[in-house]
């Protein structure tokens, strides 16, 4: 599946965004199922974290290849 690259960039921002959410949720909303949020929050937490240490030591790892030295 294809996004856009402005989607594509904020999707690390988005899921710590929704697992901050999710778990201040938990804590505030007294009639909410507290568990289910704090599991959902904190799987969204780590998600995005994942995604954006995953990009940041793909981007690092290329920028030391020159890519036109494979072709000459």
């Amino acid at each position: 599946m294809w996004f856009p690259r402005p989607v594509y960039e904020a999707l690390p921002y988005a899921y710590g965004l929704i697992g901050a959410a999710a778990v201040l949720a938990a804590f505030v909303v007294e009639s909410a199922p507290h568990g289910l949020l704090l599991t959902i929050g904190v799987i969204a937490l780590t998600a995005g974290l994942v995604v954006w240490m995953r990009r940041k030591e793909y981007r690092a790892a290329h920028a030391e290849y020159d890519p036109r030295s494979i072709e000459d």
